[in-house]
């Protein structure tokens, strides 16, 4: 998420990285940016790691064939290819005054020769999906991880228990 992280820190010691994240916090006073900077500061210091690294079919591949879920924030609106919602308490599809939104699920498995991931969604009202459970091409889950930048929810959480 370049809104929160500068590329040029995962390049220094992971011990700087909470002063930095700190510092841009002071430096630009954003109400959203700061409740982000919290997050990603209580997450490393619960022993979280941050690692930047291409979003690429392999990098799912690689943690979705040994059975290792994936827990990562993206654009529900691409992901659904639904319009854009308008709304505080309430979201209604509005494709003219609505904003992207974002939604987080877990990838859970690969099909290696259809190139999709399975996707385990807790949304009870998913459009166009009528499971809980499904699958979409590869290409669909990264462009949804990539765009869900656009409501701070482009992330990707490796879960390991245990570690």
């Amino acid at each position: 998420n370049l809104i929160v992280f500068d590329p040029t820190w995962f390049g220094r010691p992971r011990d700087q990285l909470p002063d930095l994240l700190r510092a841009q916090a002071w430096a630009k006073p954003d109400p959203k940016l700061g409740a982000a900077t919290d997050a990603y500061l209580e997450y490393l210091e619960r022993g979280g790691e941050l690692v930047m690294e291409d979003l690429t079919a392999s990098l799912l591949r690689r943690w979705l064939e040994r059975e290792v879920p994936l827990l990562t924030g993206l654009s529900a609106t691409f992901l659904y290819q639904c319009a854009r919602e308008s709304g505080t308490t309430e979201l209604h599809s509005d494709d003219l005054r609505g904003e992207p939104t974002g939604h987080f699920v877990v990838l859970c498995g690969w099909d290696p020769e259809e190139r999709k991931v399975r996707i385990a969604d807790p949304l009870e009202d998913r459009p166009r999906f009528q499971e809980h459970l499904y699958w979409l091409p590869v290409e669909r889950v990264i462009n949804a991880i990539l765009l869900g930048v656009l409501t701070y929810d482009a992330n990707l959480v490796v879960l390991r228990p245990g570690t």
